[in-house]
């Protein structure tokens, strides 16, 4: 697909958050996923996780149990409230069967003891991704149209629509998460640069392009939905 202005950028790499407050761990364990193509966030504290997923909308979190503050139990407790899909690992030194029997009550997916073998954890994040229906093939599919992040193209019936950079990354998102709500500042804070003067409502002329070109190839199949006073989602028909 050929670009309209703008560079293209990698926006689709699964995004892993770590919270792990010894801070030898945290980065060995950061550092060990990036290696294998993951991008990686890696946080001390529960508040600071907190902080990091205002920004960033994740696709797993990777969570220590006995930090101070906010444990970890709380913290997957919170996180469920807010995203109910979301797949959450324990990693924790409590081996004991009421931490894992209260961490499974809290919504956690998997939990592993420390100290804990990265290559096992790289098949449970792998394993978990794929039952969440969340992969790394950069290929999405919906109705007639197919977007390929590895060669950038969006093609529906055979023919290439031409879409921009930010256009392209921003249909994939909302494709990739069907039903998924994404506000505004969340759509902005990922594919606007941190010092744009753009607002917001940037985000409204956007997708009212996407859509004007996906109508326009005759796409179907699904469509993008207003979530008012919040922002957009795919919905698959």
């Amino acid at each position: 697909m050929k670009f309209k202005g703008g560079a293209c950028y990698n926006f689709f790499m699964i995004k892993i958050l770590v919270v792990e407050d010894d801070a030898g761990l945290n980065m060995t364990v950061c550092a060990f996923l990036r290696k294998n193509g993951y991008d990686v966030t890696g946080c001390m504290h529960a508040n600071d996780a907190y902080n990091a997923m205002y920004n960033t909308l994740f696709d797993l979190i990777i969570s220590d149990v006995m930090m101070p503050q906010i444990d970890g139990f709380e913290f997957a407790e919170t996180v469920r409230k807010i995203n109910q899909t979301i797949p959450i690992i324990f990693m924790t030194a409590r081996d004991d069967f009421t931490s894992k029997q209260k961490g499974f009550a809290a919504g956690i997916d998997d939990y592993l003891v420390k100290p804990v073998d990265l290559d096992e954890l790289l098949l449970r994040i792998s394993a978990i991704l794929r039952r969440a229906k969340i992969s790394q093939s950069k290929k999405v599919t919906v109705g007639s149209l197919t977007l390929d992040a590895d060669a950038v193209s969006a093609i529906s019936d055979g023919k290439e629509i031409q879409l921009t950079a930010r256009e392209f990354n921003l249909i994939y998102k909302l494709l990739s998460y069907p039903n998924k709500t994404f506000t505004r500042v969340q759509l902005m804070d990922e594919f606007w640069d941190a010092d744009s003067n753009a607002t917001p409502r940037a985000v409204d002329v956007y997708i009212t392009k996407i859509r004007e070109k996906l109508s326009e190839a005759g796409c179907f199949g699904f469509e993008i939905a207003t979530v008012h006073g919040l922002g957009y989602k795919a919905v698959v028909k």
